[in-house]
């Protein structure tokens, strides 16, 4: 978006995380350009990380890079998990955009699952195979452990914040699970991030637990307990719902890359994925990851503006029974 582009060339990424008036400014802008019923506030899964002692910066064209990756249990060891209150920026500025919205929008608070910020921190970036994390968990289960119960403790307070401050649903993003086997899975991650899910419904408010990549996974990340679970595009809804029983709500799953398709291609992605939701409640319409740079925005606003004329069309054949 321009009106976001032009506060980036003034404000750092983090600069505008750290900034609540900055924050709650382009997610304002965001969701009344969009016209998108819910906002998720402006922030980064990586800001937890600078509380518990390791500082990050952003290189261009590169990610994040952490300067002093975790690699040993000394380094574990090291981690704080008394500075949360240091986050307090991102519940402020949802403060501010629950103000603006007060019943009208939906706010969406996130963070980072275990097992996706864990990977940050020894990896030092991002990584396409993982091999120091998973050096780490195969050769010391009992660090992995201690690390993820220190990212839990600090995770599920960040939460807290966020709902305190008027978030009315907590996202989990575990956007790197995709790497792990199911058996990995099962015995590395799912157990600490369960324990999560658990602390942040007990505030009060449902949960959204999405990773990329996970079709293998589902089954086991319904285990989880989550509310409602993300789907990423590479698997059908309708197969990624059947995976995860219709007891469970969904969220997704349009590929991203399909908002640069033409305007024909695009509706018709559109309706295959409403189709496959067959108006069931509990689907939530979304991109399968998120909208990357370049993205035409007036494509992302016919997306909206489809989804509910579309879903309104479906719901008067269902209810007159004729096609």
């Amino acid at each position: 978006m321009p009106e976001y582009q032009a506060v980036r060339r003034e404000h750092s990424l983090l600069e505008i995380c750290k900034s609540p008036d900055l924050a709650a400014e382009v997610t304002i802008t965001a969701a009344e350009k969009l016209d998108v019923d819910a906002a998720i506030i402006f922030a980064d899964l990586l800001l937890p990380l600078e509380p518990m002692g390791l500082d990050f910066t952003f290189q261009a064209g590169e990610g994040p890079m952490v300067h002093r990756p975790v690699r040993s249990t000394a380094d574990i060891t090291a981690l704080r998990v008394d500075r949360t209150a240091n986050l307090g920026y991102v519940s402020q500025a949802i403060e501010r955009v629950a103000k603006h919205f007060g019943e009208s929008k939906g706010i969406i608070g996130f963070c980072g699952a275990p097992f996706t910020l864990a990977s940050y921190m020894i990896e030092g970036g991002s990584s396409r195979n993982y091999i120091e994390t998973k050096r780490l968990m195969y050769s010391d289960p009992g660090a992995w452990q201690a690390l993820m119960e220190k990212l839990v403790t600090v995770l599920a307070e960040f939460a807290r914040q966020q709902v305190d401050a008027g978030a009315d649903v907590l996202q989990i993003f575990d956007s790197w699970v995709g790497a792990l086997s199911v058996t990995d899975y099962r015995e590395f991650v799912l157990p600490m991030t369960k324990i999560l899910v658990q602390q942040v419904q007990a505030m009060g408010v449902p949960v959204i637990y999405f990773g990329v990549d996970t079709a293998m996974l589902l089954p086991s990340m319904r285990e989880i307990g989550a509310d409602v679970i993300g789907l990423d595009w590479r698997t059908p809804l309708d197969a990624g719902w059947s995976a995860l029983g219709h007891g469970c709500a969904v969220q997704g799953n349009l590929d991203p890359i399909t908002l640069f398709a033409p305007e024909t291609m695009l509706r018709a992605r559109v309706e295959e994925v409403l189709r496959q939701a067959n108006g069931r409640a509990g689907h939530i319409f979304n991109v399968g990851h998120g909208i990357v740079p370049g993205t035409p925005v007036e494509n992302v606003q016919r997306v909206v503006r489809w989804v509910r004329e579309i879903s309104a069309e479906m719901a008067t054949v269902g209810e007159s029974g004729k096609p």
